[in-house]
């Protein structure tokens, strides 16, 4: 920094950005903003810094006035590149395909007949996005091959998103081993490392994506690792929490639900700062880690908090409601999820494709089971043998299987209904899916009784239970033994075991065999809080409650219940920023309902009609009944100077005798309006207070 102190403002917080100090560069570009120093030419930086920095709304609105500079000054190949910016973070962080489809509009005027560059290569890979989100997958074909042309001429990171793309839509039109092939070859071009961060982990996220959506487990489940190492030092963003929610779905596939839970709680709180409506997606993978729980009150909760934010609940509500003993209900509710498909734009499942209806119809065969509707089962059955066949997925034969079985047994015909339940059985056990596998090993059990082989039913009943119960039943919390704390290094803690503790004007802080003695400051009260609760995100008036003695105190035991704010529709509140965001979005989500209609474009009307509802659900929950904010924007910001200000200067004085200790928090500890202790859950740091 001493190097930085004789430049400005924004050359500071250019310096910063270039060595990865993402908040210090954007509180030196706010200040900057504020005191009128951020010149148009200076807000692709701002726009570039606010992501990581985990400010989205900042983020969206610096394009969107780089975009009225480049206007301004006749620059318009700039103000289309700040227009494609714009579309591709609404596109990837909130889903609201209407204001999408009007940024990319702009841009799409501003480079009319102006040859190729990078910004048409980057237009052409959010537009592939676009369509293949909306359901045009001819259309998102068209664009996917523009991007990887353009961009292999002057952008590789465009040219690689285009080909992830590209290789999608092969897989949805059937031909699945070259567009695994393809996958491939981009994952692999992207561990080269040419690419920068933000672009390797969309390549990283919509890869894995992809694979989950085909119910590739084990590729997935390779290419999340590979993006876990390279998120521990190099994510910005969302992609960490993004990562998360990989790595929970892994985890529930392979049994481990309740470290699934765990992580995508986590995810969620990792993500609200960043996701809008997309936040659905880690609350819909919460209810279904839930229903393999047998959590069923849980699950609800989740997938009605999932179906608030915006986001499709089927078929797991379904499953809730027939879980519930409600099977007229469960039945309703999927039959009207397969004939009124959702339009909702999920990167695994896209709209109006065979993959978003593979997980409809394998709960519509059970559940019409239980309404006693035979025939609407079967048909469903047969539907999901031909998505078996087409993309060639273990899983999906699997669960073909079960479901072929689950009708065979409801019409009577044991000995076939045994024959396909082994084969289930058998594939899921391969895939290495202990839940699945369970199911229908209780499944053949109803068959073998049916057949008069009781004592085989046993066997296969008494398996699926072992297995349920081990995945239902909590793991023991080992409850760790009082450690006195003593000043003399031999009287210490074991290494493994942190201490953060104040003893009157001064805190005895003790990490990896080391103690540090630091004087009491407020910064060391806001540290201790986050040490207290790793994962939990605290809003900067939270923290200041808490730290004033009127909230959580540090080592209380909070952490046990994860906020509600998890469960929440887009966060505790909206700050000013964020609500003229959103009034924004409300306009061009408006502009396109007329343009739809214009056009008689009835599905883009519905999708965009669903997203403004959205929006005017988050407004509505940010204003009270007076109309008046639920907190001042004004006390909020000069809450997250402070704060940010306070957590900088103690873990600096740290740093002076624990050099260690003042990298760990540098890397685990992120501040803004939201701050949290990230540590690595794999190797978590515990503490005692």
């Amino acid at each position: 920094m001493d190097d930085d102190a004789g430049l400005g403002l924004v050359e500071r917080a250019r310096s910063a950005a270039a060595r990865g100090g993402w908040q210090q560069a954007f509180d030196l570009l706010m200040q900057a903003d504020a005191d009128g120093l951020l010149a148009g030419t200076d807000l692709p930086l701002l726009g570039e810094v606010a992501y990581p920095a985990g400010h989205l709304d900042v983020t969206i609105e610096a394009w969107e006035r780089a975009h009225a500079a480049g206007m301004q000054a006749g620059d318009q190949v700039a103000a289309a590149g700040a227009a494609v910016r714009v579309a591709l973070h609404l596109l990837f962080d909130t889903a609201l395909m209407a204001p999408v489809r009007g940024w990319l509009a702009r841009a799409e005027r501003l480079l009319e007949g102006r040859g190729q560059t990078p910004t048409h290569a980057w237009f052409a890979a959010v537009r592939a996005y676009e369509r293949m989100l909306t359901g045009d997958l001819p259309g998102a074909g068209q664009w996917a091959r523009q991007a990887i042309e353009v961009g292999a001429k002057c952008d590789p990171a465009a040219s690689a998103i285009g080909q992830v793309a590209q290789a999608r839509l092969l897989i949805l039109d059937g031909d699945v081993q070259q567009g695994l092939a393809l996958l491939d070859q981009a994952g692999v071009a992207t561990v080269a490392g040419d690419l920068d961060p933000l672009s390797t982990g969309v390549v990283y996220c919509e890869l894995v994506c992809a694979l989950q959506g085909l119910a590739q487990y084990d590729v997935a489940e390779q290419w999340t690792e590979v993006m876990e190492r390279w998120c521990e030092t190099n994510a910005i963003g969302s992609l960490r929490g993004r990562c998360r929610v990989h790595r929970a779905e892994i985890l529930r596939l392979r049994g481990s639900c309740h470290e699934a839970e765990r992580q995508v709680l986590m995810a969620c709180e990792e993500l609200r700062p960043h996701l809008r409506r997309e936040l659905g997606w880690p609350l819909n993978e919460l209810g279904r880690i839930r229903l393999h729980k047998a959590n069923i009150a849980g699950a609800e909760e989740a997938l009605l908090a999932a179906h608030r934010a915006g986001w499709d609940p089927q078929p797991g509500l379904a499953l809730v409601r027939l879980a519930q003993g409600d099977a007229a209900t469960a039945a309703a509710s999927i039959r009207d999820a397969l004939e009124r498909p959702s339009w909702v734009p999920s990167k695994e499942r896209p709209p109006n494709t065979d993959l978003q209806r593979a997980p409809l119809l394998e709960a519509q065969v059970q559940i019409e089971i239980a309404a006693g509707a035979i025939g609407r089962a079967r048909s469903a059955a047969d539907e999901l043998e031909l998505v078996a066949a087409r993309f060639q997925s273990k899983a999906f034969v699997a669960g073909a299987a079960h479901a072929r079985g689950r009708v065979r047994l409801a019409d009577g015909d044991a000995a076939g209904a045994k024959q396909s339940l082994s084969e289930a059985v058998r594939l899921w056990n391969e895939v290495d899916a202990p839940y699945e596998a369970a199911l229908a090993r209780m499944s053949l059990a109803e068959a073998h009784t049916a057949a008069g082989s009781e004592h085989r039913a046993v066997l296969e009943r008494q398996a699926a239970r072992t297995i349920l119960e081990g995945i239902q039943t909590a793991p023991p919390t080992a409850t760790p033994a009082p450690v006195e704390h003593r000043d003399t290094p031999e009287e210490q803690p074991a290494a493994s075991v942190n201490v953060f503790r104040r003893d009157g004007d001064y805190w005895s802080v003790i990490f990896d065999g080391h103690t540090v003695h630091v004087r009491d400051l407020k910064g060391m009260r806001y540290l201790a809080i986050l040490l207290a609760d790793p994962g939990r995100e605290y809003h900067v008036l939270d923290l200041v409650a808490a730290e004033t003695g009127h909230g959580i105190q540090a080592g209380s035991g909070h952490a046990a219940n994860l906020p509600r704010s998890a469960l929440g529709d887009a966060g505790e509140i909206l700050d000013a920023r964020a609500k003229d965001a959103y009034r924004r979005r409300l306009t061009e989500i408006d502009d396109d309902i007329e343009q739809a209609h214009a056009t008689g474009d009835t599905d883009r009307a519905a999708q965009a009609d669903i997203e403004r509802g959205f929006l005017i659900r988050e407004l509505a929950h940010a204003f009270g009944l007076s109309g008046r904010g639920r907190r001042a924007a004004s006390a909020s910001e000069r809450a997250r100077s402070a704060v940010t200000r306070a957590v900088r200067q103690a873990i600096a004085r740290i740093g002076k005798h624990h050099p260690k200790l003042d990298q760990h928090l540098s890397r685990t500890i992120r501040t803004g309006t939201y701050c949290v202790y990230l540590p690595d859950p794999r190797a978590p740091a515990g503490w005692e207070f």
